[in-house]
């Protein structure tokens, strides 16, 4: 059995819809810290991180107290938007994020089943740098439900699974917080 922490990035410098690979800003950076400072309690770990620059930004500080460079793996990055302005992503994200699953475009549904994937692979103890619809597909996955949104977790909150028998189970859901999407 293996635990996964799943670090929400922290807070970015820019919204959805403003950027599409935001750096972190002076809050996210201390979010970032305080969360490494949690995890290192929990060494050794993997670090596996997004491609997107507020996750490996996040992943930084426990990454120099351990020496390790987080593997970075796409499939754990954002919701993907393809071909979508940043106008078009605030409203089209909303939507997303009110529905099931079950009504996604197969892209959308291969994507969340990529990302379960990766994560039932996971073998050791292993902190993850993520994002918020990622985090909220691995705790649907964990508790068998089909909505897209099932909690709200806050920038820089730590969710812990545990990979057991080739299936994900919700030891502790991370800090929630009042996010929305601009």
């Amino acid at each position: 059995m293996a635990i996964i922490y799943i670090v929400r990035h922290g807070r970015a410098a820019a919204s959805f819809t403003d950027d599409l690979d935001p750096a972190l800003d002076d809050l996210g950076r201390r979010q970032a810290e305080a969360a490494c400072e949690t995890l290192a309690r929990c060494l050794p770990l993997q670090l596996r991180s997004s491609p997107l620059r507020r996750a490996v930004e996040t992943g930084e500080p426990l990454s120099r107290k351990t020496g390790i460079d987080p593997t970075i793996d796409a499939r754990v990055a954002e919701i993907p938007s393809p071909g979508l302005s940043l106008a078009e992503r605030g409203p089209w994200l909303r939507d997303i994020m009110q529905g099931r699953w079950s009504d996604q475009s197969a892209d959308l549904q291969r994507w969340r089943q990529s990302l379960i994937d990766a994560l039932v692979e996971v073998r050791e103890d292993t902190a993850i740098f993520s994002h918020f619809v990622a985090i909220n597909v691995a705790v649907g996955a964990a508790e068998s439900d089909d909505r897209v949104i099932v909690f709200r977790p806050d920038n820089g909150s730590i969710t812990r699974l545990e990979v057991a028998d080739g299936k994900l189970n919700l030891l502790e859901r991370g800090s929630e917080a009042d996010t929305r999407v601009n």
